[in-house]
């Protein structure tokens, strides 16, 4: 088992860029959950046991360079796999009366919290990351069927050239590609989100599932 201490670089970065071209890339495959973590033990696609003991202040990101020979010319880097965002449109109730306007970002306001759902609002557009199955989101936006509102799931990598920083934290609990200079930015940043996954079987009994995420 090799055990990770801190990255290399980033594949995105022109230098690294450069000399992966023709590189051997072995990825360590992570969801945006387990890219959160500081510890971890996990195989890459090549059945290379990895550790991760990285500095508690700080965790991966897509194309983060965990190992690299030069003699060889391989390296294994760290593959993020971001879920999917609901996107809902306000461009057409932003031409209604403004007192439609109000009444239907209050309804959509109520709607999205009594969810528990994190939600970041780009100019017309409300960004909410996936914490339930789609079929759960989709159920939730037929019914309240708010006027002139529509929704679509687009994956979380079209998405992120639209976020700053700390707004893609919020999607995505920091999985996201980010350069090493956001990393030392928020070193001291402490963030406590609390993600709450509620599945609905019958109008009497309910499960709720609740997940904690801490970044410290």
């Amino acid at each position: 088992m090799i055990i990770i201490e801190s990255t290399i670089g980033n594949a995105s970065e022109p230098d690294w860029a450069a000399r992966l071209r023709n590189a051997a890339i072995d990825w360590l495959v992570l969801d945006q959950w387990e890219a959160q973590k500081s510890r971890l033990r996990k195989a890459t696609e090549n059945h290379v046991e990895l550790a991760l003991s990285l500095d508690r202040n700080t965790h991966l990101h897509d194309g983060d360079i965990l190992l690299w020979n030069e003699q060889d010319q391989r390296a294994v880097i760290a593959r993020i796999n971001l879920k999917d965002v609901m996107v809902v449109d306000l461009t057409a109730v932003m031409e209604e009366p403004l007192e439609l306007v109000a009444r239907t970002m209050f309804e959509l306001g109520h709607a999205l919290g009594n969810q528990h759902w994190p939600a970041v609002v780009k100019g017309t557009r409300v960004f909410v990351p996936l914490t339930v199955d789609r079929k759960v989101m989709a159920s939730v936006m037929k019914t309240h069927a708010l006027p002139g509102i529509s929704y679509a799931f687009m994956p979380g990598s079209e998405v992120i050239p639209y976020m700053a920083p700390h707004e893609s934290r919020r999607l995505f609990g920091g999985a996201s590609e980010a350069s090493h200079s956001h990393g030392h930015e928020h070193q001291h940043e402490h963030e406590h989100e609390h993600e709450h996954e509620v599945g609905h079987h019958d109008g009497h009994d309910h499960h709720r599932e609740q997940r904690h995420v801490h970044n410290h």
